[in-house]
């Protein structure tokens, strides 16, 4: 395919336009403050307020989470800021949370990662719930029986250096860039953070160990660095340290507000990613309360929110605005299950070190 004609073809998959900088995710930031002062109406419209006649806290929901302070105490601000209810986000452990959710009675909410809320669910420490936000929330987001839902995912792109672009094709899949010779590679280390050693983990799910195996062995002599932090490859592509870089979306995205001269690109055949979700705990004290919040992370405010503060995840909500800007269209994510048993990521990672990680060039 001749390479102008690729390159029109990619843009309803590329993130920003070539001449995007920092002003745009801004002028993009404000129109979402604008639809969502107006979807905000609709919203309180459409519930009980929480407010007494003096505007004073009216109540309080507990919500367990194994996901990082940073990324929620916004949210729990804005909330008790425009409905008056404190949300007290308890940061655990996977293995804290699931010993904590045994104990009934005590909170009222999940939010962590899906693999978790699966596990939650089919011990029975999570109740049903639906209702029009979660029923807009795509099939493979959320349980059949509505023990969970999602809110928001998190997927793997390429970030690839403009320069390198120049002169070279885009790499469009996965093995695309199994099979580049000229690409220098920058990804995090799968033993270094969750969502790294996930990529993997997805790989294997979708083409099996071996083809997965023999993919990242091909990758390996072009690997520049195997990167401690999910941000540091998407930098080493912006400064030309590396031509593609190998991350999670939000993180990419960062880099892209900040000017940096990368284009992202979704792996044609799917995507490897991360899946946060909610629950409703089991005899939860403040059921109705924690219904409402967690219809509230399903809104275009909750968005506003996360991306007015540079967290860049794509909702799970294909109703939002921000699930219908040319950010977050035609991604296409890998549908096998990747729970597997700590015994089991670990023999993964295991023979990953072995065969790849520690093989000479």
């Amino acid at each position: 395919m001749d390479y102008n004609v690729l390159q029109e073809n990619l843009q309803d998959i590329y993130i920003m336009e070539e001449n995007m900088r920092r002003y745009t995710v801004l002028l993009l930031i404000s129109f979402f403050l604008i639809v969502a002062v107006f979807s905000m109406g609709l919203y309180i419209s459409g519930r009980d307020s929480h407010r007494d006649s003096s505007g004073r806290l009216l109540s309080e929901i507990t919500v367990y989470t194994t996901l990082p302070t940073e990324n929620i105490v916004y949210l729990a601000t804005a909330y008790e800021k425009e409905y008056r209810v404190r949300v007290n986000f308890v940061p655990l452990s996977e293995q804290e949370l699931e010993e904590k959710i045994q104990e009934t009675g005590h909170a009222d909410m999940v939010l962590a990662d899906s693999k978790l809320l699966k596990r939650a669910a089919g011990k029975g420490y999570l109740v049903p719930y639906s209702s029009e936000y979660t029923d807009t929330v795509g099939k493979d987001f959320k349980n059949i029986d509505d023990y969970w839902i999602g809110v928001w995912y998190d997927p793997v792109v390429f970030c690839v250096n403009k320069d390198y672009l120049k002169l070279n094709d885009v790499p469009l899949s996965w093995q695309d860039l199994g099979s580049n010779t000229k690409a220098r590679i920058g990804i995090t280390d799968f033993l270094a953070a969750d969502n790294a050693a996930n990529i993997y983990f997805f790989l294997v799910a979708e083409m099996g160990e071996t083809r997965a195996m023999n993919l990242m062995q091909r990758m390996h002599p072009h690997v520049v660095q195997y990167s401690k932090y999910l941000s540091t490859p998407v930098r080493m592509a912006g400064m030309n340290e590396v031509d593609v870089a190998i991350a999670v979306q939000s993180e990419a995205l960062r880099y892209v507000a900040e000017g940096y001269p990368i284009k992202l690109v979704q792996p044609q055949e799917g995507t490897a990613y991360t899946l946060t979700g909610a629950g409703i705990l089991l005899k939860a004290p403040q059921s109705k309360l924690a219904q409402d919040f967690l219809d509230w992370l399903l809104t275009d405010e909750a968005q506003l929110v996360l991306r007015s503060n540079n967290f860049y995840f794509v909702p799970a909500n294909p109703a939002t605005l921000a699930g219908k800007t040319l950010m977050d269209r035609n991604i296409t994510v890998f549908k096998q299950s990747v729970d597997y048993t700590p015994e089991k990521r670990s023999s993964l990672l295991d023979n990953w070190v072995k065969n790849v990680r520690l093989r000479d060039n």
